[in-house]
């Protein structure tokens, strides 16, 4: 078994450097395929960062009314985070309310000598709940609506913003069905050309491979040097189509950035700069390795 196994690595080394142009051919149909995996991973980084983002953007408030005790608002507090749906509640008092309203308006005289004037605060003490997911807030909003708290809620802002949550969830779920999507079918057209190209090979050493056959090789010993040929083609094409993640990531990041505050790919790549190698030469060694493996075995039954 070491001795097959050594010549069938042998044969398909040298059958590497043997068909030079039919090797950069074909590497350069990985190298494309890699470039379109390596962009499809940053595309789910991006397309995640931003959704997070917008994710934290939405909230739902709860108004309380001017005669609501601290303790009964902080009650209701711990109640709401007792719940499964809630990632966050925050309290915002009255006082505190006024300051931050005073602190926006800073520079608007008739606003702040408005205040002033008043003897009594105007603003109400809120709660801003945020969800594990947006899909989560109709059924906070729902607790929210229960009839033991009509007495202490004045309002609850869901209902507007409930439009802009719900588009937020028809996008998450296009941008996952799009991705995956486009995953597969990149996938299946990047294997269907590797296999045209790799079959052209075949085609090239039928005479070859048929006294191969005459001779009683078996066909795993006829497969083995293709296949160890095109996973050296994709690991090839998976290490240059990595190469060409750095350049891109630094023309990329601050447009991304600008869009995004939250994130910086550079960073990203510098975190997962060996994860992302393995997926690319894993991507291209087994893009080759099956499209290869289909490639000869459809020989060896004509």
């Amino acid at each position: 078994m070491t001795v097959t196994l050594s010549r069938i690595l042998k044969y398909g080394w040298q059958g590497f450097l043997r068909n030079k142009w039919l090797a950069v051919s074909t590497v350069s149909i990985m190298f494309l395929a890699g470039i379109v995996f390596q962009g499809l991973i940053l595309f789910n980084v991006i397309a995640r960062s931003a959704i997070m983002s917008l994710q934290d953007k939405i909230d739902i408030s709860v108004y309380f009314r001017s005669n609501a005790t601290e303790d009964a608002i902080l009650a209701i507090k711990r109640s709401v985070e007792g719940l499964t749906e809630v990632r966050q509640v925050d309290y915002i008092s009255r006082d505190l309310a006024l300051d931050e309203f005073k602190k926006r308006h800073a520079e608007e005289e008739t606003i702040s000598q408005t205040l002033d004037e008043l003897e009594e605060n105007p603003l109400l003490a809120s709660l801003n709940i945020k969800a594990n997911d947006p899909r989560q807030y109709d059924t906070i909003a729902s607790y929210l609506d229960s009839a033991n708290l009509t007495d202490l809620v004045e309002k609850v802002t869901y209902a507007q913003n409930e439009i802009v949550i719900k588009r937020l969830n028809s996008l998450i779920g296009t941008i996952k069905k799009s991705g995956l999507g486009l995953t597969l079918f990149l996938a299946f057209l990047a294997v269907a050309v590797t296999f045209n190209t790799i079959r052209l090979a075949i085609f090239s050493s039928s005479e070859q491979l048929s006294v191969m056959r005459l001779v009683g090789a078996s066909n795993s010993f006829i497969r083995g040097p293709y296949i160890v040929e095109s996973m050296i083609y994709g690991a090839i094409a998976g290490f240059l189509s990595f190469l060409v993640l750095v350049p891109l990531i630094n023309l990329l990041s601050p447009y991304i950035e600008s869009f995004i505050p939250e994130m910086n790919l550079n960073l990203y790549l510098s975190g997962n700069v060996l994860k992302l190698l393995f997926y690319q030469l894993l991507f291209g060694i087994c893009l080759g390795a099956l499209s290869s493996f289909i490639a000869v075995r459809k020989y060896l039954r004509v």
